[in-house]
């Protein structure tokens, strides 16, 4: 058991301030959303061309558009999360300057 108003191990502190963010996390995030919310469109645009079979003109244009979406935000997003993962990583032992061996 715990001591009363003691937090667990497994909670976190909510005043823990975050690790610096990357210039490419905001971008990471609207691609997702952008991404999630084109699959959504899009699916509901299926269903409602398998379903109601709407006999307006500009249907047939208009009800690929998400998944045109879809393709476009994937990519993007790929990009953009690989360019985030690379900016996290640290430099290799050859790209480090010869006065970081002496620093030991």
């Amino acid at each position: 058991m715990s001591e009363p108003g003691r937090a667990l191990p497994s909670c976190r502190s909510r005043t823990r301030r975050p690790t610096a963010p990357n210039r490419f996390t905001g971008a990471v995030r609207w691609a997702g959303r952008l991404l999630c919310w084109s699959l959504a469109a899009g699916m509901t645009t299926a269903a409602t061309d398998l379903l109601l079979a709407p006999s307006a003109g500009w249907w047939p244009v208009l009800w690929p558009l998400p998944w045109y979406l879809a393709c476009v935000s994937l990519l993007a997003w790929a990009v953009l999360r690989a360019r985030e993962e690379a900016a996290h990583r640290p430099p290799d032992e050859e790209d480090l300057p010869g006065a970081w061996d002496t620093a030991a």
